[in-house]
């Protein structure tokens, strides 16, 4: 073999190993999309959706539905399967794991049936999301005890991702102890101080204006106060694995504005190796009110 041809050879061989690092990469990104810095966030979707299975039914059981939900018209429809009817009783555990946490004390056992919305109001504006307890109660319970007791008040929405930077568009809130700053790296990890169970995993795809809970990749029971908004139906065709809370009616334009002005790019988060990737336009969320 020539000089030049081992050359050659030894080019090629560069290049195959430059596009299969590229391609691991790029399928690392996409796992960790949704678990931030080591712990992320999960919200459980209610009974809002007008053709999912919930309660009482296996979650690995496929659900048909629209790819981006439209609020208007999912409340006060019939799901495909009933949901729990008799008393409902929430169990809630002390987080014992070493991450940054608030504690405020732990939800009652006895959810709220009533409630049908959860309000974020940010500096930018009202996020105001429908849910629904006769589906998920215990995530509903465990976000109006957080939101009575000003959990959420004064606290950074610390993760907003773009498919330029991740392939997914969501902003993840609900770390009490972020930075927002895309350097911390500890960002993306931060809890109430106690889990709780799944509930609705698969009720639906994680389109845009889907509101779930968030929690470590391949954990299950670990949800806490961390939730993420999805801004784009190619969430949609994500494996389910996060509780689904509710659904977007007004206020997804405030995200959408703050994301034309940019994130701080976090390579750690892109990785799965910590911190979490911010808005450039920090979004501060003042007050959570679930009624």
């Amino acid at each position: 073999m020539s000089a030049d041809d081992r050359q050659s050879d030894l080019a090629r061989e560069h290049k195959e190993r430059q596009a299969q690092r590229a391609a691991e990469q790029s399928a690392k990104s996409k796992r960790n999309t949704f678990i931030g810095a080591g712990l992320a966030v999960v919200v459980v979707a209610g009974g809002i959706f007008a053709a999912t299975t919930l309660v009482g039914k296996d979650s690995s059981t496929p659900v048909a539905s629209e790819s981006t939900p439209s609020p208007s018209g999912l409340l006060g429809e019939p799901s495909a399967t009933p949901t729990a009817t008799g008393p409902v009783t929430c169990t809630y555990k002390r987080d014992t794991s070493d991450v940054p946490m608030k504690y405020v004390g732990m939800p009652g056992a006895k959810p709220n049936m009533k409630l049908k919305t959860m309000t974020i109001a940010t500096n930018h504006g009202n996020i105001v999301i429908d849910i629904d307890p006769a589906v998920t109660p215990c995530s509903v319970n465990s976000m109006a005890f957080l939101a009575k007791k000003n959990f959420y008040n004064d606290t950074k929405c610390h993760r907003l991702v773009t498919p330029e930077v991740s392939g997914l568009f969501l902003l993840q809130c609900g770390d009490p102890k972020a930075k927002a700053d895309g350097k911390n790296p500890t960002d993306g990890q931060g809890t109430a101080g106690y889990v709780f169970q799944d509930e609705a995993v698969g009720a639906m795809p994680y389109g845009r204006g889907v509101v779930f809970l968030t929690q470590p990749q391949d954990a299950a029971g670990q949800n806490s106060s961390q939730f993420a908004i999805s801004l784009s139906d190619e969430n949609a065709q994500l494996e389910p694995q996060f509780s689904v809370l509710g659904v977007v009616s007004s206020g997804l334009e405030i995200i959408d504005k703050v994301a034309k002005d940019g994130v701080i790019v976090n390579d750690d988060d892109i990785t799965g190796d910590g911190g979490s990737t911010a808005p450039k336009n920090p979004i501060i969320i003042k007050k959570v009110t679930v009624r």
